[in-house]
C-alpha cells in the first residue's frame, strides 16, 4: 500500500474553512490523513458573553473546521450558522452551534469530550485539534507602542468603533499570549511532528495565525518536524494588524514565530480590478499583497509559487479549487 500523506494545517477562520474543504475534496481517504489545529484565542461578540458565562473556549473555528470536514458541508454550515429572528437575546444573538455547544460543554465539562461527540454527530472525517485546552487571551504591541489586551478589543469592527482604543493606521509589532508558560495541546504538537506537509495560512495574520505559534511546544515541534512547511499568502493586508505590510513582512514574520525556514510561500499575482482595490482601500484600508521585486528573495530558502488564487465577486477570497490544486502539485 502507498503510505499516506499527512498533512497539518494551522490557522484558521473562514478561509482555511477554503483549504480543508477543498483537501477534503481533491485527496481520496487512501491518499492522505488530514488534521486541523485551532486557534483559541477568539474573544468577539457572543463567543465573550459564552467565554465569560460558561467558561467554555472559543467554539467559532471549531465550527467552521467541523463543517468544512463533514460529509454534507452545506448543509452542517447552514444549520450552525442559524439564527432566529426573534427570541430572547441569548438565542437571538447567538448561533445555532454556540448553543449546541454550550449544551454539550454541560453534559459532558470537557472540551476534547465535547468536540468529540460533535464530530460524532456530524460523521466529522479527520482530526480537529484545538491548539491549547487552556483559557487563553491575545495580547498585541502595535508600531506606536500601544500594548491591546483580547481580540474583541485588537480585531474592533466599524460598527463597535467606540470599543477601539488604537489608531488603525498601525502594524501590529509584537504579539504575545497574556500568560506565561502557556502549553499546546500534546495532540497539536504530536500532529506537527508526524506530518509530511504542514499548511499555515490564510487568513487574519496576528488574531487568527500567529496565536497558534506561541504556545509552549509548537515552536519546537516546527523545528523538529520533517514536514515540508507552506504558507499560504494573504491575498490582502488588513487594517488594526498588518495595514501597511508587504509580502516579505508577512513571511518576515512567520518564520519569526514559527522558528522554522519556510519551504514553499504560495502568493496571488492575478489581476483584481481597479474597481475592487479601490473600494478596498476606501472602505477598510486594505491593499492586495503581492511579489513585485523577485530579487528581495532571490537569497532565501523558500520558494515562492505565484499563481491566479482569487475568487473575486464583490470581495476577494481565495479560490478554494485553484489553491487546492497548487497544494496538491505541491504534495
Amino acid at each position: 500500500m502507498t503510505k499516506k500523506t499527512n498533512i497539518t494545517v494551522i490557522g484558521w477562520w473562514a478561509w482555511t474553512f477554503n483549504v480543508l474543504y477543498w483537501l477534503k475534496k481533491i485527496f481520496t481517504e487512501e491518499e492522505r490523513n488530514l488534521s486541523v489545529i485551532v486557534t483559541m484565542t477568539d474573544s468577539g461578540w457572543t463567543t465573550w458573553e459564552i467565554r465569560d458565562k460558561y467558561w467554555v473556549l472559543p467554539p467559532g473555528d471549531i465550527r467552521r473546521a467541523i463543517a468544512a470536514l463533514a460529509p454534507d458541508t452545506w448543509f452542517v454550515r447552514k444549520l450552525f450558522e442559524y439564527k432566529f429572528d426573534k427570541e430572547v437575546w441569548v438565542i437571538w444573538w447567538n448561533k445555532i452551534w454556540n448553543i449546541l455547544l454550550t449544551a454539550l460543554a454541560d453534559i459532558k465539562w470537557n472540551f476534547e469530550s465535547w468536540l468529540e461527540e460533535a464530530c460524532k454527530m456530524f460523521n466529522t472525517e479527520w482530526q480537529i485539534i484545538p491548539v491549547t485546552l487552556e483559557d487563553v487571551h491575545l495580547w498585541v504591541i502595535f508600531d506606536d507602542w500601544t500594548e491591546i489586551i483580547w481580540e474583541k478589543y485588537i480585531d474592533v469592527s466599524d460598527k463597535n468603533v467606540f470599543e477601539r482604543t488604537h489608531n488603525l493606521d498601525q502594524n501590529v509589532k509584537e504579539a504575545f499570549l497574556v500568560w506565561d508558560k502557556l502549553n499546546a495541546n500534546p495532540k497539536a504538537i504530536k500532529s506537527i511532528l508526524e506530518a509530511d506537509i504542514v499548511i499555515i495560512g490564510p487568513w487574519d495574520f496576528y488574531t487568527s495565525l500567529v496565536p497558534n505559534l506561541l504556545f509552549n511546544g509548537v515552536k519546537e515541534a516546527l523545528t523538529k518536524t520533517k514536514a515540508k512547511i507552506i504558507y499560504v499568502a494573504n491575498i490582502m493586508t488588513k487594517k488594526w494588524e498588518t495595514t501597511h505590510y508587504e509580502l516579505a513582512d508577512f513571511i518576515d514574520n512567520i518564520e519569526k514565530y514559527a522558528w522554522k525556514n519556510l519551504d514553499y510561500v504560495i502568493v496571488n499575482n492575478w489581476y483584481i480590478s481597479d474597481e475592487i482595490v479601490e473600494k478596498y482601500k476606501i472602505e477598510e484600508w486594505k491593499k492586495p499583497v503581492k511579489l513585485k521585486e523577485n530579487q528581495e528573495f532571490i537569497w532565501k530558502s523558500y520558494i515562492i509559487i505565484e499563481d491566479d488564487l482569487v475568487n473575486e465577486s464583490d470581495i476577494v477570497r481565495h479560490d478554494p479549487v485553484k489553491l487546492g490544486n497548487i497544494i496538491k502539485k505541491i504534495v
